[in-house]
């Protein structure tokens, strides 16, 4: 069985010697308790709260709340895969065309980040 960290909030903000407090004061909450549940991901920050935890660590998003980020990219992926197909069928314009090898593109980021 194989053990994916869900949310590397907490590892960053003991190395940083923050408390959860102190954190919830940078982003703009009253309380540590919603710093607790992000850290937990029993509660999904939003884009514009992720994007603070980022600047408050210095770290991407994407390295902080890694399971949700793969989460996101799956549907991208998955949604680019279902649009491919729906463009394919009704034109072949030049313009279709290039659509289609941009969503093609999209969804070869995510095979390969899977890997």
């Amino acid at each position: 069985m194989s053990y994916k960290v869900k949310s590397y909030l907490r590892t960053f903000r003991r190395r940083s010697g923050l408390t959860q407090a102190e954190v919830a004061f940078l982003l703009g909450v009253h309380s540590g308790a919603k710093v607790s549940r992000y850290e937990r991901l029993s509660r999904r920050p939003s884009f514009q709260t992720a994007l603070a935890l980022q600047a408050v660590f210095g770290i991407p998003a994407e390295t902080l709340l890694p399971v949700m980020s793969a989460q996101v990219e799956r549907k991208i992926v998955a949604r680019a895969h279902l649009l491919s197909r729906r463009l394919e069928r009704h034109s072949d314009s030049e313009r279709t065309k290039r659509k289609i090898r941009f969503l093609t593109s999209v969804a070869a980021r995510g095979t390969i980040a899977s890997h």
